[in-house]
């Protein structure tokens, strides 16, 4: 039995140094249920090296790959291609919104890696510090089987920060991927810095509550729930601040 094939048209973003941008067009064979990066990485290998891209795990877990794929922000190691177009149509694959592009398909995420310290969240926690509990009061187990230990879902993918509109006029906005981070480490574990930090025009009262960015959030972090969570901390803190 001949192995199904279709025939898809890849738009792929390209931009090089300070180069005007513009779109390549591939067109490919390919199986329905490949991945969208197994594309991109053949028109590496066979059509073009000088595209530039980020991979890593290829399984959902390190977030390498968030692409925005026919507009939509995507891990396109899981992002099957019959879930996103049919025989004779078109992908296109375009960098991270609100990141600056480094070259073609890649953005630089310093910024948000920055502001996330700024706010004290780190995602591992070496195993002879007990991590801190949560808003609500929870202590996580850190469990001993490595010597560091994921604290949240969140694999930094930058994926909600893509997605959220309101970086595209507030560039200093400090973004769903931070505030969420601010969230989880709780104001009651932070310094005075963060807590100005967060609770400023820049911070979770810029947020619109569109929710953008837990629509496209590969891992269940919910980083709406948490900015919306955060507000309620920042406002308790006022109250504590005022009659002590």
């Amino acid at each position: 039995m001949a192995e199904n094939k279709w025939t898809v048209n890849f738009e792929i973003y390209r931009q090089k140094g300070q180069g005007a941008p513009k779109f390549e067009t591939f067109a490919m064979e390919v199986r329905p249920d490949e991945y969208v990066i197994d594309a991109v990485e053949r028109i590496w290998a066979f059509h073009d090296r000088t595209l530039t891209y980020r991979h890593a795990c290829h399984h959902s877990t390190c977030g390498a790959c968030g692409m925005r794929v026919n507009g939509v922000e995507k891990l396109t190691c899981i992002t099957a291609i019959q879930s996103i177009t049919r025989n004779g149509g078109t992908v296109r694959v375009e960098p991270l919104r609100n990141f600056p592009v480094v070259s073609d398909l890649v953005v630089d995420m310093g910024k948000m890696y920055t502001r996330l310290e700024q706010v004290g969240f780190r995602t591992t926690v070496p195993l002879n510090e007990a991590p801190p509990p949560d808003s609500q009061g929870i202590q996580r187990d850190r469990g001993a089987s490595t010597e560091l230990e994921r604290l949240v879902d969140c694999i930094e993918c930058g994926m909600c920060i893509s997605a959220c509109p309101v970086p595209l006029t507030t560039p200093d906005y400090l973004g769903p991927a931070v505030l969420a981070g601010a969230q989880h480490r709780g104001l009651n574990q932070s310094s005075a810095q963060v807590l100005a930090l967060v609770d400023s025009s820049d911070g979770v009262w810029r947020c619109h509550s569109a929710y953008e960015c837990t629509a496209v959030c590969p891992s269940s972090v919910e980083p709406a729930w948490r900015i919306m969570d955060l507000r309620k901390q920042v406002v308790k803190e006022r109250f504590k601040r005022i009659y002590g």
